[in-house]
Protein backbone atom coordinates (compact mmCIF):
# COMPACT_ATOMS: atom_id res chain seq x y z
CA UNK A 1 0.00 0.00 0.00
CA UNK A 2 1.45 3.42 -0.93
CA UNK A 3 -0.17 5.13 2.03
CA UNK A 4 1.66 4.33 5.54
CA UNK A 5 -0.48 4.41 8.50
CA UNK A 6 -2.19 7.66 9.63
CA UNK A 7 -0.31 9.38 12.30
CA UNK A 8 -2.27 10.15 15.88
CA UNK A 9 -4.76 13.13 15.19
CA UNK A 10 -5.70 13.37 18.62
CA UNK A 11 -6.00 17.14 19.80
CA UNK A 12 -4.01 18.18 22.35
CA UNK A 13 -5.04 20.74 24.24
CA UNK A 14 -2.49 23.18 25.70
CA UNK A 15 -3.44 26.28 28.48
CA UNK A 16 -1.19 28.90 28.79
CA UNK A 17 -0.79 32.45 30.19
CA UNK A 18 -0.22 35.55 28.23
CA UNK A 19 0.88 39.01 29.03
CA UNK A 20 -1.11 41.46 28.47
CA UNK A 21 0.81 42.74 26.14
CA UNK A 22 0.94 39.35 23.91
CA UNK A 23 -2.33 38.88 24.22
CA UNK A 24 -3.64 42.63 22.36
CA UNK A 25 -1.12 42.14 20.04
CA UNK A 26 -2.53 38.26 19.19
CA UNK A 27 -6.27 40.42 18.93
CA UNK A 28 -4.40 43.02 16.29
CA UNK A 29 -2.74 39.52 14.16
CA UNK A 30 -6.46 38.50 14.38
CA UNK A 31 -7.60 42.16 13.36
CA UNK A 32 -5.14 41.86 10.80
CA UNK A 33 -6.13 38.59 9.39
CA UNK A 34 -9.85 39.71 8.97
CA UNK A 35 -8.63 42.88 6.94
CA UNK A 36 -6.22 40.97 4.51
CA UNK A 37 -9.04 37.72 4.35
CA UNK A 38 -12.04 38.93 4.56
CA UNK A 39 -12.79 36.45 7.50
CA UNK A 40 -12.59 36.75 10.98
CA UNK A 41 -11.48 34.01 13.19
CA UNK A 42 -11.20 33.67 16.93
CA UNK A 43 -6.94 34.08 18.32
CA UNK A 44 -7.54 30.58 19.82
CA UNK A 45 -7.89 29.04 16.45
CA UNK A 46 -5.17 31.25 14.79
CA UNK A 47 -2.32 30.43 17.12
CA UNK A 48 -1.85 26.95 16.49
CA UNK A 49 -1.47 27.86 13.08
CA UNK A 50 0.70 30.97 13.86
CA UNK A 51 2.59 28.37 15.72
CA UNK A 52 3.43 25.93 13.49
CA UNK A 53 4.16 28.61 10.99
CA UNK A 54 7.04 30.18 13.44
CA UNK A 55 8.65 26.49 14.06
CA UNK A 56 8.19 26.05 10.25
CA UNK A 57 10.25 28.95 9.59
CA UNK A 58 12.51 28.50 11.93
CA UNK A 59 15.67 27.33 10.20
CA UNK A 60 17.86 26.18 12.98
CA UNK A 61 14.97 24.15 14.56
CA UNK A 62 15.05 22.89 11.44
CA UNK A 63 18.01 22.13 11.29
CA UNK A 64 18.55 20.50 14.25
CA UNK A 65 15.66 18.29 13.91
CA UNK A 66 17.11 16.88 10.86
CA UNK A 67 20.36 16.04 13.25
CA UNK A 68 18.78 14.43 15.65
CA UNK A 69 19.69 17.22 18.27
CA UNK A 70 16.09 18.33 19.17
CA UNK A 71 14.83 14.73 19.71
CA UNK A 72 17.36 13.46 21.77
CA UNK A 73 15.75 11.63 25.05
CA UNK A 74 19.14 11.54 26.57
CA UNK A 75 19.10 14.89 26.97
CA UNK A 76 17.84 16.79 30.23
CA UNK A 77 18.83 20.24 30.00
CA UNK A 78 17.89 22.29 26.98
CA UNK A 79 20.21 22.19 23.68
CA UNK A 80 21.04 25.45 22.29
CA UNK A 81 21.94 25.22 18.23
CA UNK A 82 24.70 26.77 17.43
CA UNK A 83 23.28 29.97 16.55
CA UNK A 84 25.30 33.46 17.66
CA UNK A 85 22.30 35.40 17.83
CA UNK A 86 21.28 32.72 20.61
CA UNK A 87 24.67 32.23 22.26
CA UNK A 88 25.84 33.41 25.55
CA UNK A 89 29.39 34.02 27.23
CA UNK A 90 30.12 31.36 29.90
CA UNK A 91 29.70 33.61 33.11
CA UNK A 92 27.87 36.17 31.62
CA UNK A 93 24.67 37.67 33.52
CA UNK A 94 21.27 37.67 31.29
CA UNK A 95 21.57 41.67 32.16
CA UNK A 96 24.86 41.97 30.10
CA UNK A 97 23.24 39.74 27.10
CA UNK A 98 24.55 41.32 23.89
CA UNK A 99 20.97 40.20 22.43
CA UNK A 100 18.89 42.86 20.85
CA UNK A 101 15.79 43.70 22.96
CA UNK A 102 12.95 43.62 21.65
CA UNK A 103 10.43 46.35 20.24
CA UNK A 104 7.02 46.00 19.85
CA UNK A 105 5.79 47.46 16.26
CA UNK A 106 3.25 50.08 16.27
CA UNK A 107 0.57 50.17 14.26
CA UNK A 108 1.49 52.55 12.07
CA UNK A 109 4.99 50.38 11.28
CA UNK A 110 2.49 47.53 11.05
CA UNK A 111 0.71 48.75 8.61
CA UNK A 112 3.64 49.86 6.40
CA UNK A 113 5.62 46.55 6.43
CA UNK A 114 2.35 44.31 5.37
CA UNK A 115 0.39 46.51 3.30
CA UNK A 116 2.07 46.20 -0.49
CA UNK A 117 1.06 42.63 0.10
CA UNK A 118 -1.96 42.58 0.92
CA UNK A 119 -4.67 41.54 -1.59
CA UNK A 120 -6.81 44.28 -2.42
Amino acid sequence: MKLSKLPDRTPVKLSTTLTPNLAARLRDYAEFYAETYGTREEVADLVPFILEAFLDGDADFKRASRVGGVKDPTITTPRRVNNPSTQKELGESPSKSKEPSYRPATREEASQRFSPSRPE
